[in-house]
């Protein structure tokens, strides 16, 4: 593989997987397309770190800057159960990079979010293998959750913004409503 499309969920997760894929001569783009950032504000902070990281890395990047909780929720909202909603959530983010590693004559795609131990890792390939079928541009499958740690080191070094939370509506409500959280004061 000499050319391949790099969906980013967030500049972090992005900072192991560019460093290995630049170690390894790989010629790459990167994809900014994360319709399920929540609230607008989170989606800025976030878009900014790519932004940052751009200028730093000197990073060739398609942004699909569009702030679309609309899409996402009318795509997740009806899937109630955390693993569907997820599914959903992935499908839309993958299926935006194959169509676009397609457009761009890439040979493959893969996505930053495999960095993440806080991800479902077998649920992101699954659907990235789905759309890899669907638009006939293959995945590339790297398991890169043992660079997490040094993502978050260098992520600090870089002064990056950091999230607290996946990016959506549905993990930012879990996030606050853990149990232990919420004590109730009388």
């Amino acid at each position: 593989m000499k050319k391949l499309l790099l969906h980013m969920c967030c500049a972090n997760c992005g900072l192991y997987p560019v460093t290995r894929l630049r170690e390894s001569g790989v010629e790459m783009k990167v994809l900014w397309f994360n319709p399920n950032i929540h609230p607008a504000q989170e989606y800025l902070g976030r878009l900014g770190a790519v932004k940052t990281l751009e200028s730093l890395w000197k990073l060739d990047i398609i942004y699909m800057d569009h702030y679309g909780l609309t899409d996402f929720l009318k795509a997740a909202g009806p899937a109630t159960e955390e693993g569907a909603r997820c599914r959903v959530c992935y499908r839309m983010r993958l299926e935006e990079a194959a169509s676009a590693a397609k457009r761009l004559r890439m040979d493959a795609f893969t996505t930053t979010l495999l960095v993440s131990p806080y991800q479902k890792f077998d649920m992101i390939t699954a659907v990235a293998e789905e759309v890899s079928s669907l638009y006939n541009v293959p995945f590339y499958l790297e398991d890169w959750r043992g660079g997490y740690r040094e993502g978050v080191r260098m992520s600090r070094e870089l002064g990056l913004y950091r999230q607290k939370y996946c990016g959506c509506i549905f993990s930012e409500m879990e996030r606050f409503l853990k149990p232990g959280k919420n004590k109730k004061t009388t």
